[in-house]
């Protein structure tokens, strides 16, 4: 994937006029069919390469060592773990849905029909009650990416994603069973920038059970959502980042009160929330030291996630709010400078980075 860095590292020093992967509407990025056709390479390079792996899988016997990736997981074991996979797999049903004559097309159809296959998805949905510890595997962040994927599969109007949205059946209603039991057991909510990250979660998880119509796990979620972050105040977004974040606490659980409050009242709690020294921290891109090492690359995943999380915060935000333009701009700017490193030539990155871009550049999330 070297070369394509380097392509895309020249484009990064031309205007998005002049850049064949980006255009510029109604000042807000997207990608061009040439944009999608590099993209979709980054997970097309890795989707069924099981090693390097990190299963994340519990050792509860001799024999469960031995247990290869593709063994333990038919269908999401390459991408170096399961949540990367899986959002690979969403990567290229949101590329193929929305981007017409992809190069990639046949190619990225038959990927996703020998991964959706129904028994794969049955060993799958097994591989959660199979184990005793496998319970809370990729709780909640993988769960939510899960949750995302048949989603995008369900909103689709294609004979090929209706088919593989029935094969998800069963691990998608494992996911929704196992979130629906452990969210009134769950006291305290995860803050973290990374992976176990509950707001980013519940976002992924809120906007799957709106699309579905599935109000008892809406109504769950909202609940939960009020009183974890309801009353929360100063949030303390000056100290943002850690060293390893891909994920903003603060902007998550912001993206995340948008969806449920009403514009009045979410913009009084943003107010009390977001101080504006923490704002203005937080627009300040994250330095990546070394995009080799697969904990720093994790900042890359940060401007991105900082990028979505500010364009559906404008969203709610008053159009004469001053905040609204600065958080556009911020965005923007995170695509443009995080952009041109995904294809760094490092696995660490180019395992996962593709569907941040993404996502990142996709119409406003909801």
């Amino acid at each position: 994937m070297k070369y394509l860095s380097y392509l895309l590292g020249l484009l990064s020093f031309v205007s998005v006029a002049q850049n064949p992967y980006l255009s510029l509407q109604n000042d807000q990025l997207s990608l061009t069919p040439q944009g999608a056709s590099f993209l979709a390479k980054l997970p097309l390079h890795c989707i069924h390469v099981e090693y390097p792996n990190k299963t994340g899988h519990s050792i509860e016997a001799e024999a469960d060592a031995k247990m290869t990736p593709k063994e333990l997981h038919p269908a999401f074991y390459g991408c170096l773990d399961w949540h990367s996979s899986v959002h690979g797999h969403w990567m290229l049903v949101k590329l193929l849905k929305n981007f017409k004559n992809l190069p990639e097309e046949a190619e990225i159809r038959k990927v996703l029909a020998e991964s959706f296959g129904a028994d794969k998805m049955k060993a799958e949905a097994a591989y959660f009650t199979k184990f005793k510890l496998s319970r809370t595997f990729e709780r909640t962040y993988g769960w939510a990416w899960l949750l995302k994927l048949d989603e995008e599969l369900y909103t689709w109007d294609d004979p090929q994603a209706r088919e593989w949205h029935q094969n998800l059946r069963p691990l998608t209603e494992q996911i929704v069973n196992l979130w629906t039991a452990f969210l009134p057991k769950q006291t305290y909510p995860n803050r973290t920038g990374v992976h176990p990250n509950t707001a980013f979660g519940l976002v992924f998880a809120l906007d799957y059970a709106r699309t579905v119509k599935n109000t008892n796990f809406e109504k769950q979620i909202v609940e939960k959502a009020k009183y974890f972050y309801l009353n929360n105040t100063n949030a303390p977004a000056i100290q943002e980042p850690d060293g390893s974040d891909f994920l903003s606490p603060s902007l998550e659980v912001a993206d995340l009160m948008r969806r449920i409050l009403p514009q009045a009242d979410f913009l009084k709690w943003f107010n009390g929330f977001m101080p504006a020294a923490g704002l203005k921290n937080i627009a300040q891109p994250p330095v990546v030291s070394d995009r080799s090492d697969m904990q720093i690359i994790h900042l890359d995943g940060l401007s991105l996630s900082r990028a979505w999380c500010m364009k559906g915060i404008a969203k709610a935000l008053p159009k004469n709010d001053p905040r609204r333009a600065q958080l556009l701009k911020s965005a923007q700017n995170f695509i443009n400078l995080t952009l041109p490193q995904i294809a760094s030539g490092e696995y660490g990155g180019e395992h996962w980075l593709g569907s941040f871009a993404v996502y990142a550049l996709s119409k406003t999330p909801k």
